[in-house]
């Protein structure tokens, strides 16, 4: 699977306020990725994954191009150490790979850690204590200073088992991640503290860097105020140039995504997500969304989600969860338009940016995507334009037209669209349901290539034909009222002799208003598809017509014919 093609998404224009708060109105990089789809998200399912299911999602993380995975809390489960021991003992972490693992400020936990670390290469040992108000005051009924005390002691416990196991892996890398726990619920103040207390008694510095992790554990308020405390957090943090802010944001009040990116703005350094949002209550942030926001802008998220599809059928077998058919980026519906307006729309945008990317096109602007209500282009993400436009009863002419056009090559005039809509509609109407792409055709097909026939055509020869002027001289057989009628005629084509043949004894007079053809189909199998369009003289009204033949001559005909049978309608 290839990245998405670097240059091809516009970035949103940035716009210059004084005062600002934040240094740019877009995120300009990527972020350092971390996913927790196999420990955040599988503690949050209802029957969590076994050692085959945690596998295959370990496996889809690194084809994704995540560098840092968390692979479990290996002291609260046997299934999480067997897990880790099994990717070291089978050799399945990548050199460039950093596993990270979970474990609380206690000494059996840390040693049990450090077991199922044996072998690793580059391990993120991720400690954490809960630091809000609610937290110290109902559940751990301690102070700052205890709650302090707690975080420290965790540290001296890692470097203790840090010590021990690079005696017994020489060539391992063994970095810390703090996590002040609900942290949205926590004093700035205390949280800088705690976190600089940590930092120091790690020993800090250039090439013992600490990653500082910040949830929304509970999302508590507006993105912005998550954001504003990032900023502050980054103001207060000690050797700041050697911490990694890291956010990890939940979904509480639905706007995780919008949290993150605002941090990231502020100064934030890393994410922690999961794929498809899966995490306690609401989830955590969903990092396909994230990532995709960022190919719309113009940057390289780093992570390769050009097959979508695959992706998701991984994540809902292991996890057993569904994905909303409207989800971003993924969902079964988000590149389908049912409305008239949009799908005209997009019609229009897909026509322009075929031409334009034309390399025939002299005048080709630019190879940027710009089509309608599609903010990316469904093919970067494995899907096609299929299934792009779908009609029920809100659909209109432009779709309708489209998939005539994509699925079996009938080019219909722009007039017509509104005529051919009409037909559609009134049985989506009936129905009340949408209709399937084949459904469509057959009405198209029946309504202009097997009408009723009130007027027959039987047979077409031209008799004669003279360069002077053009002039063909024919001779036509049709039927009316069940009474077979010859009759002649000539014209500047085969068209207009025929028309002017019908004027001898049809007495329904009509004029001709618009002609088009082109072919359809490859080689042998190809014919003319003709369309005509007239106007009966009487009522003013206009119908269009519709040929099929491989003479273009008689598609032609055709056409006429499949035209006046129209007007009884």
């Amino acid at each position: 699977m290839n990245h998405i093609q670097a240059g091809k998404y516009r970035p949103y224009p940035q716009i210059e306020l004084p005062n600002r708060k934040w240094p740019s109105q877009t995120i300009t990089s990527s972020p350092i990725w971390c996913s927790v789809d196999l420990r955040d998200g599988n503690q949050a399912l209802i029957t969590p994954m076994n050692l085959e299911q945690k596998l295959e999602l370990f496996n889809l993380l690194l084809t994704l191009g995540f560098k840092d995975i968390e692979v479990g809390f290996p002291s609260a489960s046997k299934v999480e150490f067997d897990f880790l021991r099994k990717l070291v003992n089978d050799n399945l972490i990548p050199d460039d790979v950093t596993v990270q693992v979970l474990v609380q400020a206690r000494e059996h936990l840390i040693q049990k850690t450090f077991e199922s670390l044996q072998g690793v290469k580059k391990a993120t040992v991720h400690l954490y204590n809960s630091t809000s108000v609610a937290q110290r005051k109902i559940v751990f009924k301690k102070t700052q200073d205890e709650i302090i005390a707690l975080a420290v002691e965790g540290v001296d416990l890692v470097k203790k088992y840090e010590v021990q196991f690079l005696e017994e892996n020489p060539q391992s890398t063994i970095f810390l991640e703090y996590s002040p726990e609900s942290f949205t619920g926590t004093e700035l103040e205390f949280s800088a503290k705690i976190s600089n207390a940590v930092t120091a008694r790690w020993g800090i510095s250039k090439d013992r860097k600490v990653i500082i992790n910040l949830p929304a554990t509970v999302e508590m308020a507006t993105p912005n105020i998550y954001a504003d405390q990032i900023e502050w957090m980054a103001n207060h943090l000690d050797n700041r140039e050697h911490v990694l802010i890291s956010t990890h944001t939940h979904n509480d009040r639905g706007t995780s995504i919008a949290a993150t990116e605002l941090a990231l703005l502020a100064g934030a350094d890393r994410v922690e997500g999961t794929l498809l949002s899966n995490g306690e209550r609401t989830g955590n942030v969903d990092i396909i969304t994230l990532a995709l926001n960022m190919t719309t802008q113009g940057i390289d998220s780093t992570l390769n989600f050009s097959d979508i599809d695959h992706v998701l059928n991984v994540v809902e077998r292991c996890t057993n969860i569904d994905t909303h058919c409207r989800h971003p980026y993924v969902g079964e519906l988000v590149y389908t338009a049912f409305s008239g307006s949009h799908q005209d729309a997009i019609n229009k945008g897909l026509a322009y940016q075929r031409a334009k990317n034309d390399p025939e096109n002299d005048n080709s602007e630019d190879n940027l995507w710009e089509v309608p209500y599609l903010p990316i282009d469904p093919e970067d993400v494995g899907r096609s334009y299929e299934g792009i436009i779908r009609i029920n009863s809100q659909s209109g002419k432009g779709g309708v037209a489209y998939l005539l056009e994509e699925k079996y090559g009938y080019h219909l005039p722009k007039a017509m669209h509104p005529e051919v809509g009409r037909l559609v509609q009134s049985i989506t109407d009936t129905e009340g349901r949408e209709l399937e792409v084949t459904e469509i055709k057959d009405i198209f097909e029946k309504n202009y290539f097997t009408p009723t026939s009130h007027i027959e055509f039987v047979d077409f020869a031209v008799k004669s034909t003279t360069s002077k002027d053009n002039n063909v001289w024919c001779e036509l057989t049709y039927k009316y009222n069940g009474t077979v009628i010859k009759a002649q005629g000539n014209g500047n084509g085969p068209i207009d002799a025929c028309k002017n043949a019908l004027d001898s004894d049809y007495p329904n007079h009509f004029t001709l208003r618009s002609y088009s053809e082109h072919s359809c189909g490859e080689k042998s199998s190809a014919r003319a598809i003709a369309y005509i369009q007239i106007e009966d003289e009487k009522s003013l009204e206009s119908h269009f017509g519709v040929g099929s033949d491989t003479d273009i001559s008689l598609a032609s005909i055709k056409a006429l014919f499949s035209a006046l049978n129209r007007t009884f309608n």
